[in-house]
């Protein structure tokens, strides 16, 4: 007897739960010391955790901007610490505070409650600036995977509450269409990290009701109301299954009036920012820094 998709979401949150937060020991910036504190942000969707990387330069007297980070995991991993080498360059490199936020994960939390989490976080850590010494004014929010899907939701929610305005979003690899058979989302490599049994698995538990999935804050690429957004930045990768998906939202975006810059990253595959190759992965990452830096200034 196959086993029920709940079972099979926690079977893959098993095997997956330690591998994905295995970073290349090359990627991993142990140069860069970290400044990190723990916060509990109350949502409408329960409590959330998150952990605050400090920049090394910051000042009392002149609080930084502040960027939040959605880890990846096919919404069914929680493991915000694959993020730690990321988070740790962004706030050493671009000058601001991060927030590393461990959303709740299916299938023991399905849709909408990832994404009521991530909005509420951002929408918190907006509002509460000044408490906790950060410049929620200068606010980006950004991702990897899953947690990129979260960030275009997210985005979305703020254009259309008028809550408050990201100056960028950044969007990593992100898994944006949950309509289309993953079969069908074809990479040039024989055996990409990605499979379709995995992403049905992943799509079952987040969002277990077909008709749901078409809904513009689980299938962003499927929206046809995209101006208005914040500017973005968009990395895909060469063989990665997402990649079509990625490159057409850029597209559309730009389409939309929104500001893209759109990357490419040839001959890597999905989730290369943490596994390598080590020299493309520092690249995206610093692009994530750089990006960040101009659009967070003053």
């Amino acid at each position: 007897m196959p086993l029920s998709p709940n079972l099979q979401a926690r079977a893959i949150q098993l095997l997956l739960g330690g591998m994905i937060s295995r970073v290349h020991k090359d990627l991993r910036f142990t140069d860069i010391p970290k400044r990190t504190e723990s916060l509990r942000v109350e949502t409408s969707a329960g409590p959330v955790p998150c952990t605050v990387y400090r920049p090394t330069a910051a000042t009392a007297d002149t609080p930084a901007p502040v960027y939040i980070n959605f880890h990846g995991g096919g919404f069914i991993v929680g493991r915000p610490e694959q993020d730690d080498h990321i988070c740790r360059y962004i706030a050493a490199t671009a000058g601001c505070v991060v927030i590393n936020v461990d959303y709740a994960v299916a299938p023991q939390r399905r849709y909408p409650v990832p994404v009521t989490q991530a909005y509420d976080v951002a929408a918190w850590v907006a509002e509460t600036g000044p408490a906790n010494n950060w410049d929620g004014s200068r606010l980006a929010v950004g991702g990897h995977s899953a947690g990129a899907n979260l960030t275009a939701a997210v985005c979305r929610m703020a254009r259309d509450r008028g809550t408050f305005s990201p100056r960028l979003q950044i969007l990593d690899s992100a898994p944006l269409d949950q309509v289309a058979d993953p079969a069908t989302k074809h990479s040039p490599l024989a055996k990409p990290l990605l499979s379709p049994r995995f992403m049905r698995v992943f799509t079952d538990a987040y969002v277990p009701d077909p008709a749901t999935r078409a809904l513009p804050l689980v299938s962003p690429a499927l929206a046809d109301d995209l101006a208005g957004l914040p500017p973005a930045l968009v990395i895909t990768a060469e063989y990665d299954r997402l990649r079509d998906e990625g490159d057409a939202y850029a597209k559309a975006l730009d389409a939309a009036g929104v500001q893209v810059t759109h990357r490419v990253f040839e001959g890597v595959d999905h989730y290369f920012t943490h596994t390598g190759p080590v020299p493309v992965g520092k690249e995206a990452i610093e692009l994530m820094a750089a990006t960040l830096r101009t659009a967070l200034a003053a």
